[in-house]
């Protein structure tokens, strides 16, 4: 009788259970408005170089140094606010026989991502003012997309790397990252060494 009843109440249990109506799960990532492209001139005279870069970007000279600020002519970093982004930059004045140091702690930086990377590109390039160097192109989950190193060879090595504040994910990163990439291929671009 027991038996007979508990299979009557969870028949209906079950039959009243599946009369809410459907209701979907979509998964997705806010829409971005990016901004209209502008360039301003970074052109102070402490720095051994000039390029351009985004007015909606903001210039922190004052890098924080182990808890205190210090206004240097060897790292800044540019800030994209309304997108969570920095590009960490340095700069070293070489010393004689340097160079392949330096490049090879460049490769040494972008390779350190390989565990979670897809791939790594590095194409050489040169600009029209006489600078050159590599731009590496990190494919995957990983913290940072794209890091670049300019250098003239003999006084001068600069490199950057872009960096979000977020945790690393390819498919939602990937509007801002292409929109980035432009002003990263600008600011290469447009470099020059004084």
């Amino acid at each position: 009788m027991y038996r007979c009843l508990l299979i009557i109440i969870s028949y209906i249990l079950l039959l009243t259970a599946c009369n809410s109506p459907f209701v979907s799960n979509n998964k997705g990532y806010p829409s971005i408005s990016f901004p209209q492209k502008t360039y301003q001139v970074f052109n102070e005279n402490a720095y051994a170089y000039n390029f351009e870069f985004p007015t909606y970007a903001l210039i922190d000279n004052s890098v924080n140094f182990f808890g205190e600020h210090n206004k240097s002519d060897t790292w800044m970093n540019i800030q994209f606010p309304t997108m969570g982004a920095t590009l960490y930059i340095s700069y070293s004045k070489m010393k004689p026989n340097q160079l392949d140091t330096l490049i090879n702690d460049a490769y040494i930086f972008a390779n350190n991502h390989n565990s979670r990377a897809s791939f790594i590109s590095d194409s050489v390039f040169s600009n029209q003012h006489g600078a050159g160097g590599v731009f590496f192109h990190i494919g995957g989950d990983v913290a940072t997309s794209y890091q670049f190193f300019l250098t003239d060879s003999i006084t001068h090595f600069f490199r950057g790397a872009l960096y979000f504040d977020t945790s690393p994910n390819e498919d939602s990163l990937a509007p801002v990252n292409a929109f980035l990439y432009q002003d990263l291929k600008h600011l290469v671009n447009t470099f020059r060494w004084k």
